[in-house]
């Protein structure tokens, strides 16, 4: 079994996600709480699509209490990696978090991707946002302020439910599922 790395909010107990500038430099950092809204910054994220043995990817609805697309199936998890945390140390340690589960065999799937969307309400997700793959390493037991529910689904599946109505589903999980 994998162990996460330590929690980068342990100390202060507050998320910080490190700004970029437009290059992908890092240029400061700003409480998670702070940062999602109107006028978004550019930010450092990440994504993980889990797989399993038969190739299906494990989807989850985000949490109704979520700020950006809450109630929309996405991939199987996201995050923000801590000042100075690689982005795979960050996908390790938020696994257990959002899912209660540890990840092994974590690889990069899209590393350069980035993207910008913006909800109804005009919040924006403003991102440069490598996108791993995993497998699970144990039991699911999802955070409910994260994941209102799990399934499993196959590529195709996905695709076919996608081109029939995409609404259902994140933006960000929409563009990544393009990419592969």
């Amino acid at each position: 079994m994998t162990l996460a790395p330590a929690d980068p909010t342990a100390q202060t107990g507050v998320e910080l996600v490190v700004l970029l500038t437009d290059d992908g430099t890092p240029c400061g950092t700003a409480p998670k709480a702070d940062v999602h809204h109107t006028s978004t910054p550019l930010h450092l994220a990440f994504s993980c699509w889990i797989f399993d043995a038969e190739g299906r990817t494990l989807l989850t609805r985000r949490a109704a209490v979520k700020r950006t697309w809450p109630g929309a199936w996405t991939n199987s998890f996201c995050g923000h990696p801590g000042p100075g945390e690689e982005p795979a140390d960050a996908v390790t340690r938020r696994a257990v978090q959002e899912l209660g589960a540890p990840v092994a065999g974590v690889e990069p799937l899209l590393p350069s991707f980035r993207y910008r969307a913006v909800m109804d309400d005009g919040i924006v997700e403003n991102e440069i946002c490598p996108v791993f793959s995993a497998r699970l390493d144990g039991d699911l037991v999802p955070d409910p302020d994260e994941v209102d529910a799990v399934r499993w689904v196959g590529l195709d599946e996905l695709r076919a439910e996608v081109a029939a109505d995409p609404s259902p589903f994140s933006p960000w999980m929409l563009l990544q599922l393009r990419g592969f």
